[in-house]
């Protein structure tokens, strides 16, 4: 029959406090029976005396008695009243030396044994509490990490005895493990679903276009096309962005070095005519930031947040201020922007997938609720981190942060 954790910590301190209290038990009696078996017959300086040889009268063989005879310091024999007073106060010093020996030596003989066993309890409660530790520090870790589906592949795997915490560490391992296989299985649903609406999406793009451009076309079939390529490139833009999504919760593996100076100036570019016809004017500060990651995934980082900071803007005499920077053994980018206020409580949701503000906001055309949430899972998946800040006068601050490359 084995015996659970609770009953080997009973044992093991029972022991100890047996132990502790057999020793403290022995050391108090040696310590009391040194002392009383010390010399303490008189207080003064004097000695015991036999009583005198005598004939006893004949009262006295009727009514024997016992006489207490002591001499003091002074050579005078002391008997009666005074001798028994004298062998009292001897007996109440005796004993409270005693006392005192056994109270001071006892109290320090306590101290020692119980520093002691308190540090040999501390040791073993330490040795036998090591794998609730190695359970937390591992449930830590996986708390710990950037991305909610990442660290689900660290497992306990305690070995030892099967007692309650290997149970627990199994039961544990067991949860994170099937977790680990949920979040997998979202995110291939997510990429195969995303790839298998690409296809009619693409199909229906192309038979639209066909119809639109027949000669006999109307008026009518060609707003209606329009209307449908627009509704069309809605999806697209939408199932794009679940895969990218996918993607970049996936942990980067190779990484190659990308300065964001340049990745700032590529993607400005390219949205500027964007934002010319939202009325919104874009400066950069292209600063030296050397990073290292997947390219393509930082250029769509820094795409969508100064895309965002387009969208979300004033309808005339807008702006959008991109930065790039090197912050100690940091990079930054930094995309500001002017536009309606924004509530801080709503900053936090703004990085959650499908959440958008206020329609009234979008200056141009409607986003998929994506753009931050890619942004955030990107910067997770290159050990980086992003925030984001309201203006006082309106519009947002984001400033993302990356490791440096060291190189």
């Amino acid at each position: 029959m084995k015996l659970t954790l609770r009953a080997r910590l009973m044992l093991i301190y029972t022991g100890l406090f047996l132990v502790a209290g057999v020793l403290l038990l022995a050391v108090t009696y040696a310590l009391f029976s040194n002392q009383l078996s010390r010399d303490h017959r008189v207080i003064i300086q004097g000695k015991y005396l036999s009583p005198p040889a005598s004939t006893p009268t004949a009262s006295e063989e009727k009514v024997p008695t016992k006489e207490l005879y002591v001499m003091n310091s002074a050579g005078d024999v002391l008997t009666g009243p005074d001798a028994e007073e004298v062998m009292r106060e001897q007996n109440a010093r005796v004993k409270a030396a005693a006392t005192k020996t056994l109270l001071a030596q006892g109290s320090i003989a306590l101290v020692i044994v119980g520093g002691l066993a308190a540090g040999f309890g501390w040791l073993v409660a330490g040795r036998v509490l090591a794998p609730l530790h190695r359970v937390t520090d591992t449930a830590k870790r996986i708390a710990a990490a950037p991305a909610a589906g990442r660290g689900l592949h660290e497992r306990i795997a305690l070995k030892g005895p099967d007692d309650e915490v290997k149970n627990l560490a199994d039961a544990f391992d067991t949860m994170v493990e099937r977790l680990d296989h949920s979040f997998d299985g979202q995110r291939r649903f997510v990429a195969n679903a995303s790839h298998e609406l690409r296809t009619p999406l693409t199909l229906g793009r192309a038979l639209v276009e066909v119809a639109m451009h027949r000669k006999t076309a109307s008026d009518d079939v060609r707003q209606l096309g329009e209307t449908l390529l627009e509704i069309n490139a809605r999806h697209e833009q939408l199932i794009g962005g679940l895969l990218l999504l996918a993607d970049s919760e996936k942990q980067v593996t190779a990484t190659y070095p990308v300065n964001l100076a340049d990745v700032i100036t590529h993607v400005t570019a390219q949205l500027t005519p964007e934002a010319e016809t939202a009325g919104v004017s874009i400066t950069t500060e292209p600063g030296d930031a050397p990073a290292t990651g997947d390219a393509l995934l930082l250029e769509r980082l820094v795409h969508n947040l100064v895309e965002n900071g387009i969208r979300h803007n004033l309808s005339d005499g807008g702006w959008v201020h991109v930065v790039s920077r090197t912050a100690g053994e940091r990079v930054e980018v930094e995309v500001t922007n002017s536009g309606p206020s924004v509530p801080p409580y709503e900053v936090d949701g703004l990085f959650k997938p499908f959440h958008r503000l206020a329609d009234d906001r979008l200056v141009g055309a409607k986003g998929a609720g994506l753009g931050l949430s890619i942004v955030q899972s990107v910067a997770q998946a290159h050990d980086g981190s992003v925030s984001a800040k309201p203006r006082e006068v309106g519009g947002l601050a984001i400033i993302v942060s990356l490791p440096v490359d060291p190189g």
